[in-house]
């Protein structure tokens, strides 16, 4: 009885197949109809390989190394996503699933997939221009999250130049792409923690000029998610330097007193969360201490109405009484 039985293929020969006709498809020769009917039967097959069916076991893991090198050796996962936009409804589908499920094999404690996509990450990049074609946007956002869980693709991908793009892609019209891009763009942001830091700190004002636009987006989703976002990173102790030095930017402190006047009260509630920030910060500098004193009867008069109806919530109205305790007693620095 052969390894694979009579009708399986080897994972060589089903790879070989595969590529075959993906390469047909990028052609798009009159043949065309015909190797589209055979990219989504070998990813089937491949898929099976990998997750098994109803009526069997996935392959062992020496059939899924050999098919996973295979993989590699013919770079065909490059060639898959950058024929995404050719492959029907399901064999998208399959595409990420058969890519998630390879990317995440370990041989001991190695990610060979990793490894491999860090020596080839146009893989990455072209994933990330995904967003700019609705029709693969949400395929790539599956693959592009499962990257992101990884940190050596994580650091690829924020300290290349196309990160810069998801200040775009999280603003586009369509709001299921808008807000796919937009939890990958968290997941690269928060995921793991000292290499965000760390990259935060390195482009600061690169990544603050550009984030500055979302927070006065026309778009209300998009200004409410990055307004929580920004709450969530000044927060998170591992980015000290990053909030020391946001609020010491009168600039940012203006923006918030603002926001905390919008008209939505979700908007004003996370706006909250970033002024209290300025407002503890025991080393106030001068034109931040300035902006306070000026405002500072209708600061308390503005947070003693400010969402009373909130009386559930104990820990906003321990903040609350505390913002207002320090705002009335501020004084003016000595000199």
């Amino acid at each position: 009885m052969p390894l694979f039985g009579k009708s399986q293929k080897s994972p060589a020969e089903l790879v070989r197949s595969l590529k075959d006709a993906v390469t047909a498809l990028e052609r798009g020769d009159k043949k065309a109809e015909k190797a589209q009917e055979d990219v989504s039967k070998n990813l089937v097959l491949i898929k099976n390989m990998l997750y098994g069916t109803s009526d069997a076991e996935p392959q062992t893991d020496i059939i899924v190394a050999q098919l996973a090198q295979e993989l590699y050796n013919t770079n065909l996962l490059l060639l898959l996503i950058q024929n995404l936009n050719r492959i029907d409804f399901e064999g998208k589908k399959d595409v990420a699933q058969v890519f998630n499920n390879v990317l995440r094999r370990q041989i001991g404690t190695r990610s060979p997939t990793v490894e491999y996509i860090c020596t080839k990450p146009e893989i990455l990049f072209t994933l990330m221009s995904g967003y700019e074609h609705q029709e693969i946007a949400s395929n790539c956002g599956t693959m592009l999250r499962e990257c992101a869980r990884y940190e050596a693709l994580a650091k690829i991908m924020l300290y290349s130049d196309d990160f810069y793009n998801f200040f775009r892609y999280v603003e586009v019209s369509t709001f299921d792409i808008a807000s796919d891009a937009f939890s990958t763009f968290k997941e690269l942001l928060t995921r793991h923690k000292m290499l965000c830091a760390e990259f935060l700190e390195a482009n600061y004002d690169k990544v603050f000029s550009h984030y500055q636009r979302l927070l006065n987006s026309e778009n209300y989703v998009t200004r409410r998610q990055s307004l929580k976002l920004l709450g969530e990173l000044l927060l998170d102790r591992h980015n000290f330097s990053i909030m020391t030095r946001y609020i010491t930017n009168p600039d940012n402190l203006k923006l918030m007193m603002n926001m905390l006047k919008e008209k939505s009260r979700n908007i004003q509630f996370e706006a909250f969360h970033v002024f209290k920030v300025f407002v503890a910060n025991p080393n106030k500098p001068k034109p931040i201490l300035d902006i306070l004193l000026r405002n500072q009867d209708k600061l308390v008069e503005f947070l003693t109405k400010f969402h009373t109806d909130r009386s559930e919530d104990e820990q906003f109205n321990d903040e609350k009484a505390y913002l207002i305790k320090q705002i009335k007693e501020l004084k003016p620095l000595e000199h």
